[in-house]
């Protein structure tokens, strides 16, 4: 491919292309294109590292998974009538199947950036703060999902209010107290996993834009050094 000439922004101690501070940085469309690559398999280990342990997700605020809708309200109730025990180990069991489904991501997350074109990766560079986001669940939320339901559900099937929890939430679509997908847990465990997962990439990523320096890459400085 024709190594074109261009001019992409560079944040200087922003997030992803902040419109302030900015300078010009003369990169070319190839440069961009593997800078922002390894960006992202460098955003992706580090979150695999960071979820896919013990409180990856359960001590971590950001992505902790809380039970939704007027479930939430619901096991305050349970706890005041002796429950909490229950309660605490359904959260527990909700969060220790993210935290054991998110290293299975590696393989999928890794083939989608270095598989990702030039225009993808441009887009990126000049995107919003949800670009990563948005490329990482375009090309891998499906796969991902199908790979992550059945750890899962192995993690989640042997908390007893598991099943009162699917019970009680499918009536409760009916009255609009909780979304139609949440509806299941081992599916809205699931969801917000990649969530999380996705999230925390993101942040990685911003964090390399931010001080590309710290980085230790020649490419990464280059490209988003300014």
């Amino acid at each position: 491919m024709q190594r074109r000439q261009m001019m992409i922004w560079a944040a200087m101690g922003g997030g992803m292309l902040a419109p302030t501070a900015m300078v010009w940085a003369a990169v070319t469309e190839s440069d961009a294109a593997s800078g922002i690559r390894l960006a992202l398999e460098r955003g992706a280990e580090a979150a695999i590292a960071t979820l896919g342990k013990t409180d990856g997700f359960m001590g971590n605020p950001a992505v902790k998974i809380e039970l939704p809708g007027y479930l939430k309200d619901g096991a305050k109730l349970l706890k005041m009538t002796g429950q909490s025990k229950q309660v605490d180990d359904l959260l527990l069991a909700m969060n220790r199947a993210a935290e054991a489904a998110v290293p299975a991501a590696r393989p999928l997350l890794l083939n989608a950036v270095k598989s990702m074109s030039v225009e993808d990766a441009l887009q990126i560079v000049k995107g919003d703060d949800d670009s990563v986001t948005r490329f990482f669940a375009g090309k891998t939320r499906e796969p991902l999902t199908a790979q992550f339901l059945p750890i899962v559900t192995h993690a989640t099937e042997k908390v007893a209010l598991a099943d009162k929890y699917n019970a009680v939430a499918g009536k409760g679509v009916g009255f609009g107290l909780v979304k139609a997908e949440d509806a299941n847990i081992q599916q809205y465990v699931t969801k917000r996993a990649l969530d999380g997962l996705f999230l925390m990439i993101a942040e990685e990523e911003r964090k390399i834009r931010k001080d590309p320096l710290a980085s230790g890459s020649a490419l990464l400085k280059k490209v988003f050094g300014g």
